[in-house]
C-alpha cells in the first residue's frame, strides 16, 4: 500500500475519480477497484430530513478507521484502501463518506469494501443528528447494522452512547462499540 493517507475526516466534499486515481497510482498489481459512496437521504424512519450534522472525536476516529483498514488488509489481501468521512452539517444528496479499495482481483475488492462499510457503520465513532419537521434527533444504531457485521464473525451490541456535545472530557475512553450510526 502506498504512502498516501488512508483515512481523512473532513468537512469538505471529495471527488471519487481523483481519490481512486491516487489510490491506484504507481501500483501495476491493481486489477480491481471497488468503491462505495454514502449520501444524505431526504427521509429516514418515515420523516423528512432537511439536514444531517455529523460529529466525531478527532484522533480517536481516525485511529479506529485505520484499524479497520488493517483488518481488511489481513482478511482480504487488498493492495490499498481509502476512507473519507465528512463531518459538519450536510444537506440531502450531499456525499457523506467514501470507501475505495484496490486489489489484484474483484472478489477481494468487493468483499473488503463491504467489510469496511459494515465495520464503519457499527464501530467508527461518529454521531449523526438529523433535522426533521419534528425537530432535531440523534440517529440511533440499527440492529441490522450489527447483523451485517456479524457476517464477518464480529459481534457488536450498539446501545446508544451519549452524544459528544454532552460527553465528558474523557471522551477517548468511550468504547466504539455501542455507538449510534
Amino acid at each position: 500500500m502506498g504512502s498516501a493517507a488512508r483515512v481523512t475526516v473532513q468537512a469538505a466534499d471529495f471527488d471519487l475519480g481523483v481519490e481512486v486515481a491516487a489510490l491506484r497510482a504507481g501500483d501495476p498489481a491493481v486489477g480491481a477497484v471497488a468503491a462505495f459512496i454514502g449520501t444524505v437521504r431526504d427521509r429516514n424512519d418515515g420523516q423528512g430530513v432537511s439536514s444531517m450534522e455529523l460529529e466525531h472525536y478527532p484522533g480517536m476516529t481516525e485511529r479506529a478507521i485505520e484499524a479497520m483498514i488493517d483488518a481488511a488488509v489481513q482478511r482480504f489481501g487488498i493492495r490499498g484502501a481509502r476512507v473519507i468521512h465528512r463531518i459538519g452539517v450536510l444537506q440531502p444528496q450531499d456525499q457523506i463518506m467514501m470507501v475505495a479499495v484496490t486489489s489484484a482481483h474483484r472478489g477481494a475488492a468487493f468483499q473488503a469494501c463491504e467489510f469496511l462499510m459494515d465495520y464503519l457503520k457499527t464501530q467508527a465513532p461518529f454521531w449523526k443528528k438529523e433535522q426533521t419537521p419534528a425537530g432535531a434527533r440523534w440517529v440511533d444504531a440499527r440492529s441490522s447494522d450489527d447483523a451485517a457485521l456479524a457476517r464477518w464473525g464480529i459481534t457488536a451490541a450498539n446501545a446508544p452512547l451519549v452524544a459528544p456535545s454532552v460527553a465528558t472530557a474523557a471522551a477517548p475512553d468511550v468504547p466504539t462499540e455501542g455507538k449510534p450510526s
